[in-house]
């Protein structure tokens, strides 16, 4: 049966000056980009629209700066959460945790979030991030969201890439996101016919 493709959001969480994120998603952004079918929506949370909501969900309406806000320009955080069917969240590990950007984000959006899978990109130093991924599965479990198995993680990722930002082992990173797509890609269109059955009941 012919579906649409799938609206992934790719969720960007570091919002960190000369954050390592740009390598990673660029790299998995030009992965995800391959499939037919997904169609591919950038979620960056350091967009200064995206970065003054959120300054001001906390209310520090004074510490964001806004020389490049142009709120008007771009949906609400809500807004693009909800036009998509399923997520990758990209995030690095700090402190044995992930960031404090992503976790602002993931309170200030409520039912957008419900009956849709998520996949992680993370990054880090030894542990890849894999401490802050399992942190965050519990907190996407309470939004009523569906975390999917596989992950892409990269151990001290600094070393990982190349000076152009291209992985050193492409192949062996390459099969991990076919197979973290791929397990997106069938919760995706389940869950997406489910909800247009019937209605979540979160």
């Amino acid at each position: 049966m012919h579906t649409q493709p799938l609206k992934i959001g790719v969720v960007i969480g570091s919002v960190r000056a000369g954050r390592f994120a740009d390598t990673v998603a660029g790299w998995f952004l030009s992965e995800a980009r391959q499939r037919e079918d997904m169609e591919i929506h950038v979620i960056d949370l350091a967009e200064p629209a995206l970065a003054a909501e959120l300054g001001r969900a906390l209310g520090f309406d004074g510490s964001v700066d806004r020389s490049g806000d142009r709120s008007g320009d771009a949906p609400r955080l809500a807004q693009r959460i909800g036009e998509v069917d399923a997520f990758v969240v990209v995030t690095p590990e700090y402190n044995h945790g992930y960031p404090a950007s992503l976790k602002v984000a993931l309170d200030h959006v409520h039912r957008e979030w419900q009956a849709k899978p998520v996949g992680f990109v993370s990054y880090g130093g030894m542990a890849g991030g894999h401490r802050a991924v399992e942190q965050l599965r519990q907190v996407f479990a309470e939004l009523h969201a569906v975390t999917v198995r596989d992950t892409v993680s990269f151990h001290n990722a600094w070393e990982q890439f190349d000076e152009r930002g291209r992985p050193r082992d492409p192949e062996g990173v390459g099969k991990a996101a076919t197979v973290l797509l791929d397990q997106l890609a069938w919760w995706g269109v389940t869950l997406r016919e489910g909800r247009t059955v019937r209605a979540y009941a979160g």
